[in-house]
């Protein structure tokens, strides 16, 4: 459960959905469009209004009767809850392919988080750049991380590794892991944590399409 700046209790539900409604939003802006009813931005997202009202009403509302939502505002709103203008910092530790491609890819710039580095122990990778960040070594990890005042550490490592880099972690007071090892990682004190599994996206996927052939031979 999260709190908002009037104390009010916010459901992990709700906050789930928020980067759901930024990236939204800022589709509107790229569209030009400044202003939108609740009915609209539910037949956008494919939601109902009642329930964009109920979550943004965990956060002050927003909204203006008859005139809807200035999107601009509620963008900016929240980012602002989101921590998209924090200037977080990040460090993949990690370098082979999938840290490579994140690194490489806009998916931290559109939010607001600036990689600064990568960490691998390979000489095949160490000293080599990537999207204009280096390469380095893991144990130049202490130093830099003191020097640069890191917030985040993206794990692109195998999992066999993974608990030695959360312990360096956890060491260098880094607040937050975004996890794409092969296990999860809960319940570590003073780190939060987001588990990512492309591998289970992909087999609902499946599911999916084998269930869509099924109900098309009935």
């Amino acid at each position: 459960m999260n709190k908002t700046k009037n104390d009010t209790t916010v459901s992990a539900a709700v906050i789930k959905r928020l980067p759901r409604y930024f990236r939204y939003l800022r589709m509107l802006l790229n569209e030009n469009k400044l202003r939108i009813s609740s009915n609209d931005l539910a037949e956008l997202m494919g939601v109902t209004a009642s329930q964009i009202r109920q979550d943004l009403n965990c956060f002050g509302g927003f909204g203006q009767q008859g005139y809807g939502y200035n999107v601009t505002y509620l963008y900016g709103k929240i980012s602002e809850i989101l921590g998209v203008h924090e200037n977080y910092q990040a460090i993949i530790i990690g370098a082979g392919r999938l840290g490579q491609a994140l690194a490489a890819s806009p998916v931290f710039t559109k939010r607001g988080v600036e990689v600064c580095a990568l960490f691998d122990v390979s000489a095949d990778v160490i000293g080599k750049e990537v999207d204009g960040r280096p390469v380095l070594d893991i144990s130049q990890m202490k130093e830099f991380v003191k020097n640069n005042a890191i917030d985040i550490a993206v794990l692109t490592l195998p999992y066999e590794y993974a608990e030695n880099a959360v312990e360096l972690i956890k060491s260098l007071g880094i607040k937050g892991i975004w996890n794409f090892t092969s296990h999860d990682m809960d319940h570590i004190p003073g780190v939060t944590v987001q588990n990512v599994h492309m591998g289970d996206s992909l087999m609902m996927l499946c599911y999916d399409i084998r269930n869509l052939d099924n109900n098309n031979e009935v």
